[in-house]
């Protein structure tokens, strides 16, 4: 389901918040660091010259996104699906960015990747808060119309929940916990740069659904014409609010 080369033509942008994200892990004495849903990798190299004495996994359940990803020193790379992978030690940071939005009901998967965590260690992770935009409505509705609901009714949707939900799991856990948001506001080029932006994301699912059954080209027509009307560039690009939702949160001990 997943293009690493599509995902990755906005890399900067997709990297900002795991930046903000790994700025608020104030881990010291770091030998174990995992990250669940790694993608392609780039990020995660960047995690072992964050913390040059540990051992970084990257784990991705994606076997093209496990493909693209290179290889690095203390840097191993595994294909897994977060929800049964079980790691060889306890971790000291374990993070998860733009993730578990695709995991149904992953508020109930907290309390096992917090036991996955070492005493006095870290849980990060963010998630989009943007599927009120118009981009993600749009695409509801269209998803949702005569012409695509056959093909399209049984894939999952991804979302996440407020803020006050994931500080409310974390601080039931015994966690020491900070919760907050970030809009970014992208500036993107070209007469479809929002529907580029979401043919790296929101669009892969669909994508495999209609390559198997036919009628991508056709869907692509009707949702970049809608894309057109919601996103009128403005003189500098087109401006695409970015909601994030970032939780940290630390395991009480050392």
């Amino acid at each position: 389901m997943w293009d690493p080369d599509r995902y990755l033509a906005f890399a900067d942008q997709r990297a900002r918040p795991f930046r903000d994200l790994v700025a608020q892990v104030d881990a010291t004495d770091v030998r174990e660091v995992a990250d669940l849903g790694c993608g392609p990798g780039n990020l995660t190299v960047g995690l072992a010259l964050r913390w040059p004495d540990a051992h970084v996994v990257g784990v991705d359940s994606s076997a093209e996104m496990i493909a693209a990803t290179q290889a690095a020193d203390r840097v191993e790379f595994v294909q897994a699906d977060l929800r049964d992978w079980e790691p060889a030690r306890p971790v000291d940071v374990l993070l998860s960015n733009a993730t578990l939005q695709w995991v149904p009901g992953h508020l109930e998967l907290l309390p096992r990747l917090a036991g996955h965590v070492a005493d006095g260690g870290w849980l990060a992770f963010q998630v989009p808060g943007n599927f009120g935009e118009p981009a993600h409505v749009l695409l509801r509705e269209l998803t949702g119309t005569d012409r695509w609901r056959d093909l399209l009714h049984h894939l999952h949707r991804p979302g996440v929940h407020e803020p006050a939900a994931y500080l409310d799991a974390l601080l039931d856990l015994g966690l020491e916990a900070q919760v907050w948001e970030t809009t970014y506001h992208q500036l993107l080029q070209g007469e479809d740069a929002v529907l580029e932006w979401m043919s790296g994301t929101a669009l892969r699912p669909i994508f495999a659904a209609l390559d198997a059954a036919g009628g991508r080209e056709l869907f692509l027509a009707d949702y970049r014409e809608l894309l057109r009307t919601a996103y009128s560039p403005g003189r500098h690009g087109t401006v695409l609010p970015y909601r994030r939702v970032f939780a940290v949160a630390r395991k009480p001990g050392r």
